[in-house]
């Protein structure tokens, strides 16, 4: 499966960050680059949709623990959005569930920054 990022601003300040394919050392810097581009345009309120990333692996969990203390510092947040089985496996492996908030359903992921 082809990996893709598309990007789209839900609200004012609040960017919806789509993710397919696999999170992984070879595409988790474009995953990168993209959140550091929001960060540039003052979006700290980020919702990532996982329901297409079929793997993930430690490089790619990685840039969410990199990107968090940016976002809450700057007011912001990250907000993991329906994430496969698989995903929440590694997520869960690595202690992620209990540091961000996973969410299944995007109206609850924007409801988490109000």
């Amino acid at each position: 499966m082809d990996f893709s990022i598309q990007v789209e601003t839900v609200d004012r300040d609040i960017a919806m960050v789509r993710v397919t394919g696999f999170l992984d050392a070879h595409t988790f810097e474009q995953l990168e680059e993209t959140i550091s581009d929001l960060f540039g345009k003052g979006l700290y309120k980020i919702v990532v949709d996982l329901e297409k990333v079929e793997y993930i692996s430690s490089a790619g969990a990685g840039v969410f623990i990199g990107a968090l203390s940016e976002s809450q510092e700057n007011g912001g947040n990250i907000i993991l959005l329906n994430p496969t089985s698989n995903v929440r496996e590694v997520f869960d492996l690595l202690g992620l569930s209990q540091i961000f908030n996973v969410v299944d359903d995007p109206k609850a992921a924007i409801a988490a920054f109000t």
